[in-house]
Formats: structure tokens, C-alpha cells, sequence
């Protein structure tokens, strides 16, 4: 086992990480060639990795991903709620650009569900009740479970991260149909928009089916 001396906090290190304070002991000169190939395309990679393994978990088994994380299994997962963020950030995003290529008119705006003023005006509220509402009441209702609130906050994570993707699918949805679009267009932003409440349903179902008969 190979022994030296921790560059970050200088204590005696025996292999490949320190035990005080978790830096890796193989430290090396930053070149450029170790740089691109190495540090950028890892690091992009390893982010990408658990991003996207953390979205297919959410829409293949959301409940149960949930529960791996609670239990312990987190490290190919990206943290629910950072996630969450980024997605809020891309759909406002996204909803400028379609405002900008397609600008509306004032009186479409009275008459079409806006994913994006629903987002921008909820910001706070969404981050702030979404979580918690569902952590509390799942709490009081799903007591096989065997968690504690804050564990249901995460389960509430997942699905608000679940909501707020399909809301970039809505919000694609809805900027098509203000083209000349098939009416079948209009019954998918349909499907889509109930998908989207529909979705904490979804995730207790899929974390509780063991234990309760439906």
C-alpha cells in the first residue's frame, strides 16, 4: 500500500485517498495536455454520466430511485434538487427563444396555458411548496414506507424533477401549435399538461407497489 504525505492537509495518507479529508493522493502537475484530456472530458463526463442516468431513472422507476438514494446508493445519481434547478433554468430559456422566433399575439396569451409565465411567476413557490406539500402528505398517508419527512422531501424531489421535465415537452408542444399544426397537436399538449400532475402519482406508485395492493 503505497504511504505519503496528504497535499491538501499534510496527514499521513495510506493509498489512494486521504482519510482525514478525502483528497486523492495521486496529485500531479496540471499541463495542458492533462487538462483537455484528462480533467475536462472526466469531469464532463462523469457529470453527463449522472445527469442523464438521474433523468431515465426518474421516468423509468421514480419511486424506487428515490428510495436507492435514501438507502444509501448515490453515487450515479446527480442531486435531485440541483438538477431541478438547471431544468427551471433551461425552460425559461427555452421559452425565451420561442417567444423571440414566434412572438405571439397579446390575444393568444389571454387564451394559451403559458409554461413559461407559469414558471417564471412560480418560481419561489414551486421550490418552495411543490417539495414539501407532497413530502407531508405522502408522510401521513404512506407510513409503510418508513420514512422520515425530510426522506419524503427527496421523494418529492424526484418529482417535481419529473414535472419540470415534462414541462420542456410542453413548453416545445405549445410553441408548435401556434403554427398551422394538425389538430392532433393540441390533444397531445393535452396528454402532456395532465402527464405533468399526474407525475407525483406515478412515483408513489412505483416506490409503494410492494407494500400496498392496489
Amino acid at each position: 500500500m503505497k504511504q505519503g504525505i496528504c497535499q491538501n492537509c499534510n496527514a499521513q495518507t495510506h493509498g489512494d485517498y486521504c482519510s482525514d479529508c478525502g483528497q486523492k493522493t495521486d496529485t500531479h502537475r496540471i499541463t495542458l495536455k492533462h487538462f483537455f484530456l484528462h480533467d475536462l472530458l472526466h469531469g464532463i463526463w462523469h457529470l453527463e454520466k449522472g445527469i442523464l442516468f438521474t433523468i431515465k431513472e426518474t421516468f423509468v422507476r421514480p419511486g424506487q430511485a428515490a428510495l436507492d438514494y435514501i438507502h444509501g446508493k448515490r453515487i450515479r445519481y446527480y442531486n435531485v434538487f440541483y438538477l431541478a434547478l438547471l431544468i427551471i433554468g433551461l425552460n425559461l430559456l427555452l421559452s425565451h427563444f420561442y417567444e423571440n422566433v414566434n412572438p405571439v399575439q397579446e390575444e393568444q396569451i389571454d387564451n394559451t396555458p403559458q409554461v413559461s409565465e407559469f414558471f417564471r411567476s412560480n418560481l419561489k413557490t414551486i421550490l418552495l411548496s411543490i417539495v414539501p406539500l407532497l413530502g407531508m402528505v405522502a408522510f401521513l398517508i404512506f407510513r409503510r414506507l418508513k420514512l422520515n419527512l425530510a426522506e419524503h422531501f427527496i421523494m418529492g424531489g424526484i418529482s417535481l424533477l419529473g414535472i419540470l421535465m415534462m414541462s420542456i415537452v410542453f413548453g416545445l408542444v405549445n410553441f408548435i401549435e401556434t403554427f398551422d399544426m394538425p389538430d392532433w397537436i393540441g390533444y397531445l399538449e393535452i396528454v402532456v399538461f395532465f402527464m405533468m400532475f399526474l407525475f407525483p402519482i406515478w412515483t408513489y406508485y412505483n416506490a409503494t407497489k410492494n407494500l400496498y395492493s392496489f
